[in-house]
């Protein structure tokens, strides 16, 4: 059995790396996607994980393939797709680290996912099933993805989800988006998304009413990230925030799922605890452990590379 199973995304992210000597922009190959750097975060802690997803039959998905492998993450589920190449990002960062994405997925290999090719027997054999927006833009990854939710969670794995919103991704706009993403919110019993995407899930702008809608569809807790302003999380009992660490941030990218990733792991350590019988005291020490990560992770450029150490981690916790 893994401790977590992660389906979605694996991708190439090409990522700003200075001028060469006639002043043109380098750019840098970096393995990347949401899931798959989340997935390498928890496993980078120790955990045992799993991933699910399509990529190209190509040099950039076996360079991705071989990335997942190296970080201990099993590849059991992703396929390969020789009609389709394997997606690309381009990132551009902005002066405070944060940055932006153009996709070339028309389609990508990532979207070309089947119900039909998942790999139930891991999604019936995994402590944590994670999922996230991104391939919920397009069929037929999106059917694929629901139905795995709903296998996992009727398993009796622990469910989360990862709104991550990428405006450029959705064909049919926000208003596809706001129609779409929600459906997503029976299925998790773990929520995170930024504070922009409360509006698009639930369409309250106030942010504990949305908070509350979103615990109502039966998520046990929903982590809301702030960036330079720390998280968050809301439960049916309480409310915890906790501040960022201070970080020299050059480029955010898989901030977010470093965050995420290292309190799964937490969770997973914790013996995949109630969501709503955890005390203030435990979400603190989750929030500030995920906080630590994703702050860490803002210091270096790139997705997985970039991700941090147990031994970092504890580090900035201690200053």
């Amino acid at each position: 059995m893994y401790d977590i199973l992660g389906l979605g995304e694996l991708l190439i992210d090409f990522t700003p790396s200075g001028e060469n000597d006639q002043g043109m922009a380098l750019y840098a190959r970096n393995p990347g996607g949401s899931i798959a750097n989340m997935l390498a975060m928890f496993a980078k802690l120790g955990g045992s994980a799993a991933f699910v997803g399509k990529v190209g039959k190509d040099a950039f998905g076996d360079f991705l393939e071989q990335t997942l492998i190296a970080g201990r993450v099993n590849t059991r589920g992703l396929l390969r797709d020789p009609q389709v190449l394997t997606t690309l990002a381009i990132v551009s960062l902005l002066p405070d680290g944060d940055r932006s994405f153009i996709f070339y997925r028309k389609p990508g290999a990532d979207i070309m996912l089947r119900e039909d090719e998942l790999p139930l027997d891991q999604l019936a054999d995994c402590r944590i099933f994670h999922f996230g927006g991104v391939t919920l833009t397009d069929e037929p990854v999106r059917s694929a993805t629901l139905a795995a939710a709903r296998h996992a969670k009727k398993a009796g794995a622990l469910t989360s989800f990862d709104c991550n919103y990428r405006p450029s991704l959705w064909s049919g706009g926000e208003e596809e988006a706001r129609a779409v993403l929600p459906r997503a919110l029976p299925l998790a019993d773990l929520v995170k998304a930024a504070e922009e995407e409360l509006l698009l899930l639930t369409g309250i702008e106030d942010q504990e009413k949305a908070a509350q809608s979103i615990l109502e569809k039966g998520c046990g807790a929903l982590l809301l990230s702030m960036g330079a302003g720390g998280s968050k999380v809301f439960t049916h009992k309480l409310q915890v925030m906790v501040p960022a660490y201070r970080v020299n941030a050059i480029d955010a990218t898989g901030s977010g799922d470093a965050y995420l990733g290292a309190i799964l792991w937490q969770l997973s350590q914790m013996g995949r605890p109630a969501l709503d019988e955890l005390s203030r005291e435990d979400w603190h020490r989750l929030l500030a452990f995920g906080n630590a990560a994703g702050g860490l992770t803002a210091t270096r450029r790139g997705g997985i590379p970039a991700l941090p150490t147990m031994a970092e981690i504890e580090a900035i916790q201690s200053w």
